[in-house]
């Protein structure tokens, strides 16, 4: 088994209900966020981190994603035609080489565990990382590669963590912890979506996992849990109980929840803010609704 981290695991199946009906027709993965779809971030991300292949987990009506990291010919030799040097230089410079993105249906909706199981024989026995596209995190080092990082120096089940009000713990995975070293929490159980009254913190999981294969065994174990669904949290909760090593990491940078309108509307405004080509038209856009 090796012990790099290679493979991105992307769970992009779901039906986007929540920003109906922008995605009646489109991914929500491809909504833009400024100028780039939330899947391409969540793909920069992971090539920033070292990942080498890039597995999504898709469903149906999800053709639109799938061109997106596919050659697009008409439009390039309509861009040599035109000496748009520049456009074609920046396609050239996100799209995958071929061999590095696979994809697999996950069928059935059952779940974010079961999407990631879907993945278990591309990934094989090895350790890999799980990306969700609906959490953008806007940070000078990517979140991913901050757990990369933690990985390489031990070895163990990662997943990135931020405190949330104590009423918003039925929203997450909430972890139960054994030691608190400030940037590292060292974990001793997860629980799906607790009620405010029963959660053992208010240090919750977002969507950024580094796993090491065992947990494929345990989500195939595990049946139905929280919402009918194969629950990827149930799967971690097996692996601590294996007394498989499992931190989370308090990771630096801004973090906006791209599956609910109002984080959405904010991750476009914090992303444009951070451009120095935009900053400036933007703030004083802004000076006209105070």
């Amino acid at each position: 088994m090796t012990s790099r981290v290679r493979k991105a695991v992307f769970p992009v199946a779901g039906l986007g209900t929540r920003f109906l009906p922008a995605t009646k027709a489109m991914p929500k993965e491809m909504l833009t966020v400024v100028d780039r779809p939330l899947i391409q971030y969540a793909v920069d991300e992971a090539r920033e981190a070292g990942i080498e292949e890039f597995i999504f987990v898709t469903g149906r009506g999800k053709a639109a994603l799938e061109d997106h990291f596919d050659r697009a010919y008409e439009l390039e030799d309509t861009l040599k035609q035109r000496n748009k040097e520049a456009e074609l230089k920046g396609l050239a410079s996100w799209q995958p080489a071929s061999g590095q993105v696979a994809y697999t249906r996950q069928q059935t909706p059952l779940g974010l565990g079961h999407a990631v199981l879907c993945a278990r024989h591309l990934v094989g026995d090895e350790p890999f990382a799980v990306l969700l596209p609906d959490d953008l995190v806007l940070a000078q080092k990517g979140c991913l590669k901050q757990m990369i990082e933690v990985f390489n120096d031990q070895p163990s089940n990662i997943v990135a963590i931020e405190e949330v009000p104590r009423e918003h713990t039925n929203r997450y995975g909430v972890l139960d912890i054994d030691r608190d070293d400030g940037k590292l929490v060292k974990v001793k159980g997860v629980v799906e979506k607790p009620q405010p009254k029963d959660a053992p913190s208010t240090l919750t999981i977002i969507g950024r996992y580094v796993l090491e294969p065992e947990v494929f065994d345990h989500l195939t174990q595990i049946g139905r849990g929280a919402g009918g669904e194969i629950q990827l949290t149930d799967g971690l909760a097996r692996l601590i109980a294996a007394k498989r090593p499992f931190f989370g990491l308090r990771f630096e940078g801004k973090r906006f929840d791209c599956g609910d309108k109002i984080g959405f509307f904010e991750a476009n405004l914090a992303f444009a803010l951070a451009r120095p080509d935009m900053r400036d038209s933007i703030q004083r856009i802004l000076s006209r609704y105070r």
